[in-house]
């Protein structure tokens, strides 16, 4: 069975100033997101899955979904505050939304088969869906627990307009993920050296370039939906959930807590993909510019779809 990539355009680039996962940044308008679908087909994916909130759907469905529905099957779900386990209701005066890991639940009814999560607002590359899309086809048939994610070099994952956050990953002899640390400033020094800042605030230390970071392009078997749940009624019941109107419940946070118990196994899939993405305004040119160059090399047809 092909794997499903399920794609996280839930939220709204409020930093950004609008709709980043409608921006079109190709040479004929195509969309991050267009050039990440793309790479997924060419690696053996078989169905789309958009999250998505109900507010934009129609003009999603106008501008996203009628470019793939000829090549592939495609569903659309909806994230929404409400979506609660029974017996929960959203605390007075919550408006932001639950996280990644609450907009990932909201595929557990269509999607049955191993599956890629991702953001749509982030260039992958191909290689990184080559790896992924390798790593979930090859799993046996009914295969539970056994996850991925893949591991971007931090020296391929760095702005040159300043300090980048990224989750630092740990890994064991056999290239599993033990642990992730966010590091929120990380940079390449004018020696060369990559460094992030200390808790101190003061002082920096040296990675290695080849580190691997996670960009949120993780891998799961099914039996992760039901995972979630569980622990999503344990995040809701907790003082700080219930004491904090913006609290999230995060993938990390879940991986993290599958890996300590032993529950699962995640495998850090290395690739030599050089990721990318639009975070401000300004990142805007220079992301058109990298996808320009690729498509001149001839990394990426003319016109995608």
């Amino acid at each position: 069975m092909k794997p499903t990539l399920f794609l996280l355009a839930a939220g709204m680039g409020s930093r950004y100033g609008g709709l980043k996962q409608l921006d079109g940044l190709g040479p004929h308008g195509e969309t991050i997101m267009d050039y990440s679908i793309y790479d997924a087909i060419q690696a053996g994916f078989g169905k789309l899955v958009f999250v998505i909130r109900k507010d934009f759907e129609q003009d999603f469905r106008q501008k996203v979904v009628s470019k793939y529905q000829d090549h592939l099957p495609v569903e659309v779900v909806f994230q929404s505050l409400d979506a609660l386990p029974e017996g929960y209701t959203v605390p007075e005066g919550r408006e932001k939304p639950w996280g990644t890991n609450h907009a990932l639940l909201m595929g557990k009814d269509v999607i049955q088969e191993p599956f890629a999560v991702i953001n749509c607002d982030d260039f992958y590359g191909r290689d990184s869906f080559r790896v992924m899309g390798q790593f979930l086809s090859q799993l046996p048939q009914g295969s539970q627990h056994v996850y991925s994610m893949v591991g971007f070099r931090v020296g391929n994952t760095l702005s040159e307009s300043g300090t980048v956050s990224r989750g630092v990953c740990s890994t064991d002899d056999s290239g599993y993920l033990q642990t992730v640390v966010e590091r929120t400033k990380i940079e390449r020094k004018e020696d060369g050296q990559i460094k992030y800042l200390n808790d101190d605030g003061a002082s920096w230390t040296a990675i290695d370039q080849a580190t691997p970071v996670s960009m949120n392009f993780w891998g799961f078997t099914p039996d992760y939906f039901a995972h979630s749940e569980a622990f999503f009624k344990n995040f809701l019941q907790l003082e700080s959930t219930r004491n904090n109107l913006k609290a999230e419940f995060f993938i990390p946070l879940m991986v993290d807590k599958l890996i300590k118990e032993g529950t699962a196994t995640v495998k850090v899939l290395d690739t030599t993909s050089k990721w990318f993405g639009v975070t401000y305004p300004e990142d805007r040119p220079d992301t058109v510019a990298k996808i320009k160059a690729l498509v001149e090399a001839g990394e990426y047809p003319e016109q995608l779809f």
